[in-house]
């Protein structure tokens, strides 16, 4: 019989969070082993709960909510959105600037599907979220990897991205907080990456799902901010990890800027919002609650905070285990350190990780699945409790002493 095959659209697209090393976790979970999942950052597995608040405004809701919705969202969810972010200085927002989608994922996915046509350029960071270049990479587009200095805490280098722009190129991404890294970028830093986008018309895309786990004295700078009036900025922010409801998909797209300049491009996005008819009708009741209710998450990330503890564990430990260096993440929920290629002999970083799960029962994600240009680097989620922590850092440290 004829072979069904993939797309040929699908070849150059990896999800590596969710890919090989997820298939032989589940295949020693049918065995009969216990897997710690360090390879999502998912916080309700490991305890962390949702506001009162929202689990009481989503089932209060339900009742109205059997029918679709606006294909943009619902009022109240977008009136919020822009409420919050005209509390942030951005005071020109308004409910018609925002979409509300299943989650950032689809919303990224629907814009750059209106946005790209075959062979346009994107700018997206090396180290990333690996679905920016799947996603671009599925649209026609073609990601361009401008490069983030691990030597000065993980900010993207500006000259690096002035020398990869191309006639072609239509957009950066600017990830920030950054996953997989933990930097946050500082005002400057936020500035000269808009800089680079006023300068050569470039639209920005800000991924700032992140925004409100930040630690000590690291402060979160929207780009829209930075882009003011002249450049066109779409912000996409949402619940799911603040909030703890990874599961609801409740996201956001927030869209400033020039908006004159870019009514075509608006129009293609409203018509793909219609066709998916509406977002999730049930969370986006959560959104208005989230958003003007108590801030929970600040019991996360200061001193005595999980977040902020834990990522502080998981940073300290990994850089005493020798050949392992670890910049400290001062926002998000992950570590991404390095093996000393010299003390470490990786060719091939997902075989690494895939040894590693066999050997000690853990599943991280290696550093070329987050498209980082060399196999000497992994991904750590660090949402385990402490002591479960301090137990899987351990086990890593043992199986890699058998590797020096």
């Amino acid at each position: 019989m004829r072979q069904i095959r993939q797309s040929r659209k699908l070849l150059d697209v990896r999800y590596d969070v969710r890919g090989p090393i997820l298939v032989e976790a589940q295949k020693l979970e049918a065995e009969g082993h216990r897997i710690l999942k360090l390879n999502i950052g998912n916080p309700q597995p490991f305890g962390f709960e949702a506001p009162e608040a929202i689990l009481a405004d989503v089932t209060r809701h339900l009742p109205e909510s059997q029918g679709y919705s606006d294909s943009r969202g619902i009022f109240s969810a977008r009136t919020a959105v822009a409420q919050y972010y005209q509390s942030r200085g951005l005071r020109d927002t308004h409910v018609d600037d925002v979409f509300i989608g299943n989650g950032v994922s689809e919303l990224i996915s629907l814009v750059l599907q209106a946005f790209l046509d075959d062979g346009n350029e994107i700018l997206v960071p090396a180290p990333d979220y690996p679905l920016w270049t799947g996603a671009v990479t599925l649209c026609g587009g073609v990601p361009v990897h401008y490069l983030c200095d691990e030597a000065n805490d993980w900010n993207p280098d500006l000259a690096d991205i002035e020398s990869k722009i191309t006639e072609n190129t239509q957009a950066i991404v600017i990830i920030n907080p950054n996953n997989p890294t933990g930097a946050v970028y500082s005002k400057e830093i936020v500035a000269g990456l808009v800089d680079i986008a006023r300068r050569h018309e470039l639209v920005v895309l800000a991924d700032e799902i992140y925004e409100k786990i930040i630690f000590e004295d690291a402060v979160h700078h929207h780009a829209a901010t930075a882009a003011g009036s002249d450049v066109l900025c779409l912000t996409f922010s949402g619940l799911s990890k603040a909030y703890r409801v990874c599961g609801y998909r409740a996201g956001w797209v927030m869209i400033s800027g020039p908006k004159e300049v870019a009514e075509d491009f608006l129009e293609g996005l409203t018509l793909l919002a219609n066709m998916r008819m509406c977002a999730n009708v049930p969370a986006q009741h959560a959104i208005q609650t989230a958003l003007g209710g108590y801030q929970s998450i600040e019991e996360f990330i200061g001193p005595g905070g999980r977040f902020y503890e834990q990522s502080m564990l998981a940073h300290r430990l990994l850089n005493e285990i020798p050949g392992v260096s670890s910049v400290k993440p001062m926002g998000a929920l992950y570590c991404f350190p390095r093996l000393d290629p010299d003390v470490y002999a990786i060719d091939d970083d997902e075989a690494f990780v895939i040894d590693l799960l066999r050997a000690k029962k853990i599943l991280i994600t290696h550093g070329t699945g987050f498209n980082w240009p060399r196999p000497d680097h992994f991904r750590l989620v660090t949402l385990p409790d402490v002591t479960m922590l301090e137990e899987a850092i351990g086990r890593i440290a043992d199986f890699l002493a058998t590797r020096r």
